[in-house]
């Protein structure tokens, strides 16, 4: 089959509806879309895929044609296109969540929350991308009564882009920081990509979650919002408990009724996550007590806001990503914790382009407010800073010295971008 229409190849999904992108991972009866990427074509896999026992294999180079296989223009496109026509033949509420900080978990959250009424599709992993969202919209059926998409960036468009592939009803942004600085080209363009999924859920007419403590959120909504916070104007209000370690308080509801959560989220900050998720369940009416639930249950994994006990020590794992607003958040966050001998271990903050430097150095200013047992600072861009704390270029280097220096009876916040890897720490601790 050749040119097919959209139309043409959702008939084949509703057959096939289970899709592969990778030849490793190919269900009996499949749809295997073969994506191009930087340094890899899968039309070459094509014939492998269907010999695996997919169904078609969609393809946009016609040199790999054979049986079994669907001709389109762009591979990408047709994924994409795919997803949408599928979104359109659902009612059910689409939410789009996306931001700076915090916004896989809040998804998590939310879906928690969600789940207790609703059967609840929602992005698993950091599937928030442009092929990360298709797919996830893929996997929508007729069982789901709710649908949670996270949506992620690095530069200005693309929430656009995916909102008018996800189409969401309701949209949610957690916060706009200094994130994939180099990308956005700079703050400001951080502040318009993540505003972009506010203008299309106005342009749907749909309902905005704002965080009311955040004056630059509370502007770009434009008073179409329902709000949480610990301000007293908000309609989902919180009492943050700031003597715990632990993400806890109260969260009053509109109607006056109060619920004490104690999450096992570290970090006060994600407070803000946990009132999202609140304010969104019960916009939804999941009842309190379901929220309560939903979210005392909720375990944090893949390195963020975790705790973890090695031998004596207490180790805040929040490893998953940084940038620098996460990261000035949770020094001054750990800071204000009433614990002995807090270390910092801190790896280089990527995507930060011409303001790297100056960013990293920043840090290196905020960590001498206060006093700490020590800090270590790993990474080419954190080496740079002036400090007091010890650096290493390589974390293995550090590592090493750990082996050798071994840290007792300390609270440790470990933190650094994806790429510095710095839950491998974990292991000589």
């Amino acid at each position: 089959m050749k040119n097919i229409s959209t139309e043409e190849l959702y008939k084949i999904f509703l057959e096939h509806p289970v899709v592969s992108t990778d030849t490793r991972n190919t269900p009996d009866k499949s749809l295997f879309f073969a994506l191009k990427g930087a340094n890899f074509n899968a039309n070459e896999f094509a014939a492998e895929a269907i010999k695996k026992g997919c169904a078609y294999a969609i393809i946009d180079d016609e040199k790999f044609y054979s049986d079994k296989c669907i001709l389109v223009p762009d591979v990408l496109k047709a994924l994409q296109n795919l997803a949408n026509y599928h979104r359109k033949q659902f009612t059910i509420p689409v939410i789009g969540i996306t931001g700076s900080n915090g916004k896989t978990t809040t998804k998590e959250l939310t879906a928690a929350v969600l789940s207790k009424k609703y059967s609840t599709l929602f992005t698993q992993g950091n599937l928030n991308n442009h092929i990360g969202v298709p797919l996830t919209l893929l996997k929508l059926t007729k069982e789901h009564g709710m649908a949670v998409i996270e949506m992620g960036a690095n530069h200005v468009g693309e929430i656009d882009m995916l909102c008018r592939i996800a189409e969401p009803d309701y949209g949610i942004i957690t916060n706009i920081g200094k994130a994939h600085l180099e990308g956005f080209g700079g703050y400001e363009g951080v502040i318009k990509a993540k505003s972009e999924l506010y203008k299309c859920i106005k342009e749907k007419n749909g309902e905005l979650f704002v965080n009311a403590d955040d004056e630059l959120l509370i502007k770009l909504s434009d008073g179409v919002y329902f709000t949480y916070g610990v301000s007293r104007d908000a309609d989902i209000r919180g009492f943050l408990d700031k003597d715990s370690f632990l993400a806890k308080g109260t969260i009053e509801m509109i109607d006056g009724e109060d619920i004490q959560v104690s999450s096992q989220l570290a970090g006060s900050y994600n407070f803000y996550n946990i009132l999202a998720a609140a304010c969104i369940g019960y916009y939804f009416e999941v009842t309190p007590e379901e929220i309560k639930q939903a979210i005392e249950d909720y375990i944090p994994s893949n390195n963020r806001s975790q705790i973890e006990k090695k031998g004596s020590n207490t180790i805040w794992v929040d490893a998953y990503n940084a940038n620098p607003s996460s990261m000035k958040t949770a020094i001054e966050n750990f800071a204000a914790q009433n614990t002995p001998n807090k270390v910092l271990i801190l790896g280089d903050m990527f995507e930060l382009g011409e303001e790297s430097q100056k960013e990293h150095q920043a840090i290196a200013d905020l960590i001498e407010k206060n006093n700490w047992g020590a800090v270590y600072l790993i990474g080419k861009e954190f080496s740079k800073a002036k400090s007091s704390g010890k650096s290493f270029i390589a974390l293995d280097d550090f590592i090493k010295w750990l082996a050798e220096h071994p840290l007792k009876d300390t609270t440790i916040l470990l933190k650094g971008s994806r790429g510095m890897q710095m839950e491998r720490v974990l292991e000589t601790l």
